[in-house]
């Protein structure tokens, strides 16, 4: 699928999400940057935030005692229909592989359920690891999945952190298995272990925290 036909997939989908739902709520996200990870709130306070592939919800609105909160959306300009510019956050519209901002420009990267809707996987990840300064921290929540899909067209495996090194080490890994259809976030709460000896095609999440050292 062509980036434009990419973009106007993803368009629709949330002005069909916002349909049905009348606005597009926002309220549980510091669950999802937080308890995932082990984290509390307060680990980002009086950080540099920056949310890969953040969607129209106003993903960083809870994270008020940041020093700076920016989601980056390629959308990010046409997500203003949806009141992105009610929120507090900042956007910036631009894909993964060219992040217009400077090198350690953040001390918190997050990609959640973001990464595989990239069109080139590894540009990404340099990208990432150019702009978190060194010992700052990239959260990631990714599904693994065998087949790519309109909207997700990367497929990878469970080794993908592997591509972070050598500047980049995980200090915290979770394999999950994904028993919720649609949205992972539930399977996440769920919290159950992916059973690595079970040959059955499926979908897995792969949720980890890496620290940049060099």
């Amino acid at each position: 699928m062509a980036a434009a036909e990419k973009g106007l997939a993803e368009l629709d989908y949330w002005r069909t999400r916002r349909s049905a739902e009348g606005s597009l709520a926002n309220h549980w996200y510091q669950r999802v940057f937080t308890e995932p990870f082990g984290l509390k709130k307060e680990f980002f306070d009086a950080k540099r935030v920056l949310d890969i592939g953040c969607g129209p919800r106003g993903s960083l609105e809870w994270a008020e005692n940041t020093t700076l909160r920016v989601g980056l959306d390629p959308l990010a300009d046409l997500y203003r229909e949806l009141g992105t510019d009610r929120h507090k956050m900042g956007y910036l519209s631009a894909p993964c592989e060219r992040i217009p901002a400077g090198d350690a420009s953040f001390d918190i990267v997050t990609a959640l359920n973001s990464i595989d809707h990239v069109d080139d996987i590894d540009a990404c990840i340099k990208e990432i690891k150019r702009v978190v300064r060194v010992g700052g921290n990239i959260l990631l929540m990714t599904d693994l999945h065998d087949e790519p899909t309109p909207t997700e067209p990367v497929v990878f495996s469970w080794d993908v952190l592997n591509r972070f090194g050598p500047e980049c080490v995980a200090v915290f890994i979770r394999h999950l298995e994904k028993i919720h259809k649609g949205n992972g976030h539930e399977s996440v709460f769920a919290g159950v272990h992916y059973d690595h000896t079970n040959p059955t095609k499926r979908y897995g999440i792969l949720v980890a925290m890496l620290q940049r050292l060099v």
